[in-house]
């Protein structure tokens, strides 16, 4: 896919990855939405980065997780720009729950988790698909989680809820094809606010990083490259590409 002259959605677009990605692609000359739950003022503030980059953006607020958010998402960001080419379903929550302490996982945690980022990201793909098919064909790239391939996360819900999407990448991308490709990309440890959060980050940061054989863990732009690169290669559909710095083959 030529990008100049595309436009974008990136759920969950005002911090971390989802701002990364939205700049890399207005730096490449696609106009974005970036969609926001809270944090408005980080969303807008991203929305006027992109626009110095010589795109148009529109901060939009969606809670991805309902439908008819997600669909009015969808028509805000097409009557912007007056077309939809890329999806990317960043947006996504946790829970920090002890694996071994089953007792402490609630009915609640499992749909709160779920309704974002399983629900949530089937949603916002079935809202787009429309737009996605129109002006030659359109591309998703869904935020997964090394959590959803290895088990290993903030809770054993986070780590089904991330399996569950790189399933869903898979029959989504058969499901949409030939005119709409699906894929994912799957992180390791990545430095963002939501670990800045966390009083043991520095500490969990360390052992990401000695467990990688590359000695290191993704900073935001990382992944945002891998997106891109998704988003741009017309060949791939339905693959979950897993970004770690090798921690999956250590020995």
């Amino acid at each position: 896919m030529e990008l100049q002259g595309k436009a974008a959605i990136v759920t969950g677009g005002g911090v971390g990855v989802g701002r990364a990605v939205v700049l890399d692609l207005a730096r490449r000359g696609v106009s974005v939405a970036v969609n926001y739950s809270r944090s408005a003022a980080e969303a807008e503030a991203v929305a006027a980065e992109a626009e110095k980059l010589g795109v148009r953006a529109v901060a939009v607020k969606a809670d991805v997780g309902r439908d008819d958010q997600a669909r009015a998402l969808v028509e805000q960001a097409s009557k912007a720009f007056g077309r939809l080419d890329i999806l990317v379903n960043n947006a996504g929550v946790t829970r920090f729950i002890d694996h071994a302490d089953l007792e402490k996982v609630g009915e609640e945690d499992w749909d709160f988790i779920f309704r974002t980022n399983v629900w949530g990201t089937f949603v916002c793909a079935r809202a787009a698909a429309p737009a996605l098919k129109k002006d030659g064909g359109g591309a998703i790239v869904n935020l997964s989680s090394v959590a959803g391939v290895y088990g290993t996360g903030s809770s054993i819900p986070y780590c089904a809820s991330k399996a569950a999407i790189n399933n869903m990448t898979v029959t989504l991308a058969r499901a949409l094809a030939p005119h709409v490709r699906v894929n994912a990309v799957a992180p390791g440890f990545v430095d963002t606010r939501w670990w800045s959060e966390r009083d043991n980050k520095n500490a969990i940061q360390q052992l990401a990083a000695a467990a990688s054989p590359l000695k290191k863990v993704c900073q935001p732009e990382d992944v945002s490259k891998v997106v891109v690169d998704l988003v741009t290669s017309d060949l791939i559909t339905g693959q979950i590409l897993v970004v770690d710095g090798g921690m999956g083959i250590r020995g």
